[in-house]
């Protein structure tokens, strides 16, 4: 814990040094950050109660108080009371604040414009997925995103080796033989693949690869689901189901008339999903600190 304590304070020196917001002034203006900020949220509406205002920021009452009146001072804002309570007080820009707002919006546009310019588009999509990650796991707020289901091109086959050797080594602490074990999958599908018996799946979220399966010749009536992955950040949005889908629809048309599997014990989320997708254990062996099981289903 101490270790992400330390990178995440790394990452916040870094950013903010990135973004300047250590600056007196942001974005060359006389403005604050928090200045900035307030100045975005009365930009949102025609007009906002200035305790809601205090409380959607976190500000101290006193220290509002004195920005707004500053921003009264330079024409940027007005205050009055609101008419549904004359004891509250609304606040609203003015034409000079829109125009003053509008100045720092197009700047923080021009801003981070220019530094996506020095990105490559693959690292361009993986930071800005990785921002949204952030905002994700930091508000406890999943959101729905769209994903897609596709075959495997080019690179796929080595990252679904080092996902699965990173991923389970996190996870369950298995090592390189687990990694050589998906290694020697991989391998042997590309070399005997038919594209009539043998075939792959890769789903992308947000344009990242997010999951896996591959469905392979066992023997003429029986097809195996091998290499199941799906990402932790993806984790929840009926990726996985939708791939074992994918498998059994290829088995199906491809002729098999069974499907197997091996997994572990330990893998609780994955055999929940074998379930569901009406698979039943069918013989299991002593494994390593776990138990290997065989898994199967009619087609």
């Amino acid at each position: 814990m101490q270790n992400h304590v330390a990178e995440v304070r790394a990452f916040n020196r870094f950013y903010t040094g990135v973004i300047g917001v250590l600056h007196q002034g942001v974005l060359d203006t006389p403005y604050s950050l928090t200045e900035v900020r307030v100045l975005f949220e009365l930009a949102q509406r025609d007009h906002m109660e200035t305790g809601e205002l205090r409380r959607l920021l976190g500000l101290d009452a006193g220290y509002l108080s004195r920005m707004l009146g500053r921003f009264e001072t330079d024409g940027l804002i007005v205050r009055e009371r609101s008419a549904a309570d004359g004891r509250r007080q609304v606040a609203g820009l003015t034409e000079a604040g829109r125009a003053t707002f509008a100045t720092l919006d197009e700047r923080s546009a021009t801003q981070v414009r220019g530094l996506l310019e020095e990105v490559g588009e693959e690292d361009r999509q993986r930071l800005v997925a990785s921002m949204a990650a952030i905002q994700e796991i930091l508000t406890r707020a999943p959101k729905a995103r769209p994903y897609v289901i596709r075959p495997p091109r080019p690179g796929d086959l080595g990252w679904v080796v080092h996902r699965h050797g990173v991923l389970y080594s996190q996870e369950y602490g298995w090592g390189e033989d687990f990694e050589a074990l998906v290694a020697r999958i991989v391998a042997d599908y590309v070399d005997a693949h038919d594209p009539g018996r043998d075939a792959g799946w890769i789903a992308e979220v947000d344009g990242e690869r997010a999951g896996c399966v591959f469905c392979v010749h066992k023997d003429d009536e029986t097809a195996q689901l091998r290499m199941l992955l799906v990402e932790p950040s993806a984790r929840g949005m009926g990726i996985g189901g939708r791939l074992v889908e994918e498998c059994l629809r290829f088995a199906r048309a491809a002729g098999y008339r069974r499907i197997m599997l091996w997994t572990r014990d330990v893998l609780t989320g994955a055999r929940r999903i074998y379930r569901a997708a009406g698979f039943e254990p069918v013989g299991e062996e002593a494994g390593d600190g776990f138990v290997e099981e065989i898994w199967a289903r009619d087609l």
